[in-house]
């Protein structure tokens, strides 16, 4: 397993320089330079900063350059908005992150396939066509809806109306969110994260829900199936034991392609209740045109993708002994 693992790091190599390659072009279509320091910039102004950051170098010095420190874990170059250094950055808004990704993938999860079983049981009847329903339903509302609803039903109108903190609407100012380890502590991420979570795990119900269906609804038609049908095994043992663990290579696909765009989708979340996440402090970064972080925050979601993409493979193996790393 490990030889497969090397070898499909190596094989990405490639595919990742060439993302780096793609980002870094892209970032330089304009001057960022410039863009930073807005229209009223001197020339001069401009090419100081430039200097200073190393941009009036060639392309190829600055692209190897910025492959090193990707491949020392340098991440020290300091960012234009606020003087912090891109790794400190990371280190801060990782945990956050995770503190509302993790729990939203594994619950949204679970509750999507215990549902999607019980409507691939019933299919076809009351039970099946009832919560494809709710599915849609909940797929058609936009994010921002449930984002509003949340806050309003479950933090501000208790506070309001109950003299009761159950859940914050936001990250207060004066909260102390300097430990990047402060939203997951138990008592802090009940406050400031359940409320997030419970609304991301509602809005990928509806998708995950319909697609883990269908996925059960195809294995339905196997020969396996045919076959314990066969033998006299209960329908119920068949759905929920043969069919499920047959249906793990399309759900860990599933699961393993949501999962950086899961980290991409929360920026919406930590946005609105004010989480310093890696969704958050990029989009800032963008509305400041922070280049150096914009540039070392693109490389790191790049990496976790292709990441992502090695353990889906390394799972298959794990989940099915007829997958053979080779």
């Amino acid at each position: 397993m490990w030889a497969y693992i090397l070898r499909k790091l190596l094989y990405n190599i490639p595919v990742y320089l060439g993302i780096i390659l793609v980002m870094m072009l892209a970032l330089r279509v304009s001057d960022p330079v410039a863009a930073y320091l807005g229209k009223n910039a001197t020339q001069q102004e401009i090419n100081v900063k430039r200097t200073e950051m190393g941009l009036d170098r060639p392309f190829i010095v600055q692209y190897a350059t910025f492959v090193g420190q990707i491949v020392t874990f340098d991440f020290s170059e300091q960012g234009w908005n606020n003087k912090t250094s891109v790794g400190k950055q990371l280190a801060s808004s990782i945990p956050p992150s995770l503190a509302i990704t993790v729990p939203s993938l594994v619950t949204s999860a679970l509750i999507s396939m215990t549902v999607a079983l019980i409507a691939a049981f019933y299919r076809g009847r009351f039970p099946d066509k009832f919560l494809m329903f709710i599915s849609v339903l909940g797929m058609s509302i936009s994010f921002l809806v449930y984002v509003i609803l949340g806050q309003y039903w479950g933090a501000f109108l208790p506070q309001q109306r109950l003299n009761t903190d159950v859940f914050a609407v936001a990250v207060s100012a004066g909260a102390d969110v300097s430990d990047p380890w402060f939203f997951l502590r138990p008592n802090k991420w009940v406050y400031y994260c359940m409320l997030p979570v419970i609304i991301n795990v509602i809005v990928t119900m509806g998708y995950d829900t319909r697609y883990y269906r269908a996925v059960m609804v195809e294995e339905t038609n196997r020969d396996y199936i045919v076959t314990a049908r066969a033998k006299g095994a209960t329908r119920r043992k068949i759905m929920f034991v043969h069919m499920l663990k047959n249906a793990m290579i399309p759900i860990i696909t599933h699961l393993m392609i949501t999962l950086p765009f899961l980290i991409a989708g929360s920026v919406v979340l930590e946005m609105y209740f004010l989480i310093p996440g890696m969704g958050r402090t990029l989009i800032n970064a963008i509305v400041n045109k922070d280049f150096p972080v914009i540039q070392g925050f693109t490389a790191v979601l790049a990496a976790i993708f292709i990441v992502s993409n090695i353990l889906t493979d390394v799972l298959y193996a794990l989940v099915d002994p007829r997958v053979r790393l080779s």
